[in-house]
């Protein structure tokens, strides 16, 4: 249960973090931190977790990232399912603590947004669902590709959550304008639930693309970088 434990604190932390840098302090009078604050927020929530809790659950964070990694063949299926669910769980209670924050603030309206994955009219930059679905599926698929070859037995020891927090800072800075950056089905799924409306409509495309994305990466790390088993190469 430990493990359990640490990816719902993971998880809360990384949506509490990063959405929470977006809800509140992204446009924030005069001093906001804008979109590359809330990219390098994102990014920051992983690196620190995952020397915090990496020794003790692999630092997930992710359902999209759990299944890449079965998929890698760095993960067992018997873990698969509570994984998921610790994941949401701790996301949808970083929801709760970031919208009671919020609504402490006169005029708050979580159904503007509240930080929450979008397509069409509900893209910060006006993107369709297509360019969504091909951004969720190709920064997924990336982010996986970094994952297994930083954490590879054969790449240099100790660093491997810098070039995955570097990673999903990246990720954002680049499709923030098209999705608000998901990659990350638990993290949709806690501000959702909490916007209530379009975004809980269009959910579908955030948990479908980062999942396919995932398997995408790990069979392409699979194909260039694994020699054996692909378990933990040496």
């Amino acid at each position: 249960m430990k493990k359990y434990g640490a990816e719902f604190f993971g998880t809360f932390w990384l949506v509490l973090g990063g959405c929470g840098s977006a809800v509140l302090a992204c446009a924030f009078p005069d001093v906001g931190i804008g979109l590359l604050g809330v990219s390098l927020a994102f990014g920051l929530t992983v690196l620190t977790m995952a020397y915090a809790i990496g020794h003790i659950s692999g630092c997930h964070l992710n359902p999209a990232v759990s299944v890449g990694l079965l998929v890698g063949g760095r993960f067992s299926a018997k873990d698969l399912v509570p994984y998921v669910i610790a994941q949401v769980l701790g996301a949808i209670a970083a929801g709760g603590v970031l919208y009671v924050i919020a609504t402490g603030k006169a005029g708050f309206d979580a159904s503007a947004g509240f930080a929450s994955n979008g397509f069409g009219e509900h893209s910060p930059g006006g993107y369709t669902m297509i360019a969504a679905l091909v951004t969720e599926v190709v920064m997924t698929a990336m982010f996986l590709i970094v994952i297994l070859g930083a954490t590879d037995a054969r790449a240099p020891q100790g660093f491997a959550p810098i070039a995955i927090g570097l990673c999903l800072t990246l990720i954002h800075l680049i499709s923030i304008p098209v999705t608000n950056t998901s990659v990350n089905p638990a993290r949709s799924t806690g501000v959702a639930l909490f916007q209530g409306s379009w975004a809980i409509e269009q959910l579908w495309l955030f948990w479908a693309a980062p999942i396919a994305g995932a398997i995408i990466g790990a069979l392409i790390y699979r194909a260039i970088g694994c020699t054996g088993t692909c378990k933990n190469e040496a």
